[in-house]
């Protein structure tokens, strides 16, 4: 006695899903449409051969700033203790210390005038 195989889209289903897809339809809108999960959706179209992964975009390292190494440095001259232990923070948090400590040497390193 076999069980019977449970059925997730009909034929007219996936045609109508194809169809949605390659006429610019999003994945996530077709599944809300069907009343079906976004991941069941994109993996029946990946089944059927018409899905296309989005490309990811290209970031270039400089688009991103300066590297974590290269901010633990400029940290490193700013501070006088070991900043090892900053290595696992990061790159923002290191970049917000530095911002924060920068106007305060700035301050200390300027003569104030006497009036």
């Amino acid at each position: 006695m076999a069980a019977e195989k449970r059925v997730n889209y009909t034929v007219a289903q996936t045609e109508s899903m194809i169809a949605e897809y390659q006429a610019g339809q999003t994945v996530e809108a077709i599944a809300e449409a069907m009343g079906k999960a976004v991941r069941s959706v994109r993996a029946k179209l990946v089944r059927e051969g018409v899905y296309v992964a989005a490309e990811k975009s290209a970031k270039s390292k400089r688009e991103e700033g300066p590297t974590k190494k290269e901010l633990i440095r400029e940290l490193e001259n700013l501070v006088p203790f070991e900043v090892e232990g900053f290595l696992n923070a990061t790159k923002e948090a290191i970049q917000a210390l530095i911002e924060h400590l920068q106007p305060q040497e700035q301050d200390e390193s300027s003569p104030e005038s006497a009036d």
